[in-house]
């Protein structure tokens, strides 16, 4: 009986496979990367898995800038799903923005389009190379979510966005204990935009070799997504944090006093947060379900929703969302939250507070969800400190772009 076996695949190739099939798998599926990541990292490990991480991650940051200079060097555009095209995008990033010596960006590629268009896409990466090619300063936004956040936001708000997606975000971090925020700055070499609040700029040690993480000082969440919590401040009640993982918020609410029980339907979110309790020392009851098939034994003090949403506002880290989300979507989604904060607004004690938040930059799952809410219960009004819309830019240095809702209940 003949054996066969197929010869390895020349270094580096196997890395940018697994890129174009991230690529593909948000383009194509509608899939985030981080879902996509398992299947299509299988073959690569290690290193090399961030590295595909990183490849497809900067490709969807750069994509119309990227298709530009590629129509640009073609007679005939390539159709957008053309593995060709795919290729070229990868090849091109690598050179242009990672800083892959060229011979090197192309020469991974070139196998992944054998049999194909390897003299079209080696051809047309030597023209672009040859002729000094360059991508702007500031990254395009698709031509739809810029056409659809102009709409709603002004043409300032799309040019934020497109400074923001352009530089790499800090790393905010959140103090267990907020009266120790100048000790924790000079021990990490942070800044701070608020108590209980340091932000790292530039290069840092890994997060989890970091002072202060092992013993659960402080844990990653960015400014805006702190937010919520602090308007529901310090308390001696009972908390509900719904959709909770991966936990940030209950631990903000778990320092700040209260008791709370995080309420999450997935096990695998659910999991990073018992893991982030039990580092940070800090106590909540964790309930696994669908919160539309749940209710609380009694009312709460203070309500936080976290709905699922779009999660347009972070697309600094996550710039599939960019290219993954459309209206349909959204429209799903916001009828999704509608359910749940309608539900949940049976939840709050007469007196109590209810926060609405979502890390989206969409009014449907934001503004519009608020406004409904207020049609339909008299019994909630809208306090006048609630910090509202969060669009990008709006907080100095950077900032995810958030809603947050903050209302009481009447007596």
């Amino acid at each position: 009986m003949t054996e066969y076996s197929h010869a390895p695949e020349p270094l580096g190739v196997p890395t940018r496979r697994a890129a174009i099939r991230l690529i593909d798998a948000v383009l194509r599926r509608g899939e985030s990367i981080e879902a996509a990541l398992p299947a299509a990292t299988r073959m690569v490990h290690g290193p090399d898995r961030g590295l595909a991480h990183a490849i497809a991650a900067e490709t969807l940051r750069r994509l119309p800038d990227l298709d530009a200079l590629i129509d640009g060097a073609t007679a005939r555009p390539l159709p957008p799903d053309a593995k060709a095209r795919t290729a070229l995008r990868i090849a091109l990033v690598q050179a242009l923005v990672l800083g892959t010596p060229p011979h090197a960006a192309i020469a991974t590629v070139l196998p992944l389009v054998e049999g194909g268009p390897r003299r079209l896409v080696h051809g047309v990466f030597g023209t672009l190379m040859r002729g000094g090619a360059t991508l702007p300063t500031l990254p395009a936004l698709p031509e739809a979510v810029a056409e659809r956040w102009r709409a709603a936001w002004g043409e300032t708000m799309v040019e934020a966005a497109q400074a923001a997606i352009a530089a790499p975000p800090p790393l905010d971090l959140t103090l267990a204990d907020p009266s120790a925020t100048e000790q924790w700055s000079a021990t990490l070499g942070g800044t701070s935009l608020m108590p209980g609040h340091v932000r790292l700029t530039g290069d840092h040690a890994p997060v989890t070799e970091l002072p202060g993480f092992a013993e659960g000082a402080w844990w990653v969440q960015d400014v805006a997504a702190s937010l919520p919590a602090r308007a529901i401040g310090a308390g001696r009640g009972h908390a509900l944090d719904l959709c909770a993982a991966p936990g940030g918020k209950t631990m903000q609410l778990a320092a700040a006093g209260w008791q709370v029980t995080a309420v999450d339907q997935s096990n695998n979110r659910l999991k990073r947060l018992r893991e982030n309790l039990h580092r940070t020392r800090l106590k909540a009851q964790v309930v696994q379900v669908n919160l539309l098939d749940w209710a609380p034994a009694a009312p709460a003090d203070a309500v936080l929703i976290d709905a699922p949403c779009s999660a347009t506002g972070i697309f600094r880290r996550h710039p599939d969302v960019l290219h993954r989300v459309h209206p349909t979507l959204v429209a799903e989604l916001a009828e999704l939250q509608a359910r749940i904060l309608l539900r949940a607004a049976d939840w709050v004690k007469p007196g109590g507070t209810l926060v609405y938040a979502t890390c989206s930059l969409e009014p449907a799952e934001g503004e519009a969800q608020i406004e409904a809410l207020l049609r339909d219960r008299d019994n909630f009004v809208l306090k006048d400190d609630t910090p509202g819309r969060i669009l990008p830019g709006h907080i100095a240095g950077g900032n995810d772009g958030f809603f947050i809702a903050s209302l009481a209940r009447k007596n």
